[in-house]
């Protein structure tokens, strides 16, 4: 993924091999990473058990906020994709403890559609 792309809010996914040794201090004995999106700095891993967001703060990136979700508690989710007016594609997750959903922007539908396409592999396995 460009730095130009990257900074249009378009997620790409990303080979694992690239992300592993930032990985392998947060995965738990048997986990595996089997998908990674990058949107901007911040990553949106799948694993074989759970969700990960990955969310880069500061000006360095050095602070980093990891949001585990496992599989079995993600209710529902959407993507909603941008129109005429709305230039942002929107991707929602609603997790089985919490009223409001976690909500994610893009600016590229194709982007969403892949993140949205593996929500579905794995949530609906």
């Amino acid at each position: 993924m460009g730095l130009f792309s990257g900074l249009l809010g378009n997620a790409a996914e990303v080979d694992v091999a690239d992300v592993e040794t930032e990985l392998a201090t947060i995965l738990a004995d048997g986990e595996k990473p089997e998908q990674v999106f990058k949107l901007i700095r911040d990553l949106i891993v799948f694993t074989n058990r759970r969700l990960i967001f990955i969310d880069k703060q500061g000006v360095t990136g050095s602070k980093k906020e990891y949001m585990s979700i496992p599989y079995r508690s993600i209710v529902r989710f959407a993507a909603e994709t941008k129109g005429h007016f709305d230039l942002e594609s929107d991707l929602k997750i609603w997790l089985s403890s919490a009223d409001e959903p976690i909500c994610k922007t893009f600016s590229k539908d194709g982007s969403i559609m892949a993140v949205q396409k593996a929500l579905a592999t794995y949530v609906c396995r």
